[in-house]
């Protein structure tokens, strides 16, 4: 069994420090961490005790007696991960340090349910390994939902957005399926992970808003998933906003953010208009082209976002608002954000307040699973 008194978070960051070669001693965590050298030396001797890491040779003296150097136990595998969306799954590989290593992306309809896209995924991962890992072992899988889901447990809570996936228990299907370990995870916090790991824990408190088909929200307070006491916390998509038109929700409410700061919504308004939109990709293909109207509603889109956000903002005073998503490709929407906080927000809040897209790009919710994926493997049952 692992210490609880060890907190989760800690050992991640203490894995990943020492899977990238940042660290190499207690001694370099002490000072990447800026935890006490005796916290440190209780995660590194309950590691050690687990076998997830070696303490083997020495490194260069600063002064005093030599340090020992850790290292991961060498083992050969590779981990699968999957994001799903409403008309998408992304599906990779990933190393045991949580690096990528391969990705592919394909056409879905995930009304069709958790049969027929769970057999499209574990054909999609065997010819990824033919290609990227051959004879390399599966290790661990992790899938990210485009819905609330009850972590670790793996189930779906009410998930508005995935006909046909009532009462699925995703966990235990994979689990079954690859009898591996298996990791659920909501597709707005897998990428707030991702998101987070690949900017090395610079911004302490960030707000992560994953704007796609929908809108899925995260936030990350001292290097740790607030997931609140459900584990439902981020859902900013079905917060209500003004001059939203009152417009019927998927959730059953009329209102939502989702409703106008959506893709889906762009997709829905500019077809009305008798634009030949029928995809986000079409949106995003007319505004890059700097179509007027679409990008007129683009920029309304992400100024609506901008509107729901800067409540979250007086309130929580992160570092950092990052947009992830598809939307987040467009200049226009994140803009658009970005002077709607600046101009709502307080100012003694946004004065060194980062608002940007996300860095980790569309790959953020894989890398985030690898790096849970691997948590969960090394972790004691």
């Amino acid at each position: 069994m692992s210490d609880p008194s060890i907190p989760a978070t800690l050992r991640e960051q203490v894995l990943d420090l020492i899977a990238s070669g940042a660290t190499t001693s207690r001694t370099d965590l002490v000072e990447a961490l800026q935890v006490a050298p005796s916290t440190v030396s209780v995660v590194v001797r309950r590691l050690l005790e687990e076998g997830v890491i070696l303490e083997e040779g020495v490194g260069l003296s600063t002064g005093g007696r030599r340090p020992r150097i850790l290292r991961l136990r060498e083992t050969d595998g590779v981990f699968a991960v999957a994001e799903l969306g409403s008309h998408h799954v992304r599906v990779g590989l990933c190393s045991l340090d949580g690096r990528l290593l391969a990705s592919d992306e394909l056409a879905i309809d995930i009304s069709a349910g958790p049969a027929g896209v769970f057999d499209l995924i574990g054909e999609v991962v065997a010819r990824i390994r033919t290609s990227t890992a051959p004879g390399q072992a599966l290790l661990g899988v992790g899938v990210a939902l485009p819905g609330p889901v009850d972590f670790p447990g793996g189930r779906l809570i009410g998930p508005a957005r995935m006909p046909g996936w009532n009462g699925a228990d995703p966990r235990n299907d994979l689990s079954e399926r690859f009898a591996v370990p298996v990791v659920v995870e909501n597709d707005a916090k897998a990428a707030a992970i991702g998101e987070y790991t690949t900017r090395g824990g610079d911004a302490k408190d960030m707000i992560y808003v994953k704007a796609g088909t929908g809108i899925g929200g995260c936030l990350v307070t001292g290097g740790q998933v607030h997931r609140g006491g459900r584990g439902l916390s981020g859902d900013v998509t079905h917060m209500r906003v003004a001059d939203s038109g009152e417009r019927s929700c998927s959730c059953g409410n009329r209102g939502c953010l989702e409703t106008v700061a959506s893709g889906a919504a762009l997709v829905r308004e500019l077809h009305q208009l008798g634009l030949p939109v029928t995809t986000m990709r079409d949106v995003i293909a007319a505004a890059v082209d700097a179509e007027p109207t679409v990008v007129t509603m683009v920029r309304r889109a992400g100024g609506l976002l901008g509107v729901a956000l800067s409540g979250l903002v007086n309130f929580l005073n992160p570092d950092a608002v990052v947009i992830g998503g598809a939307l987040s490709s467009l200049d226009a929407y994140v803009a658009a954000a970005r002077g709607v906080l600046y101009e709502r927000c307080l100012p003694p809040l946004t004065q060194s307040l980062s608002i940007e897209a996300s860095i980790a790009g569309p790959d953020a919710a894989l890398t985030g699973l690898g790096h849970l994926v691997r948590a969960a493997v090394a972790q004691p049952s």
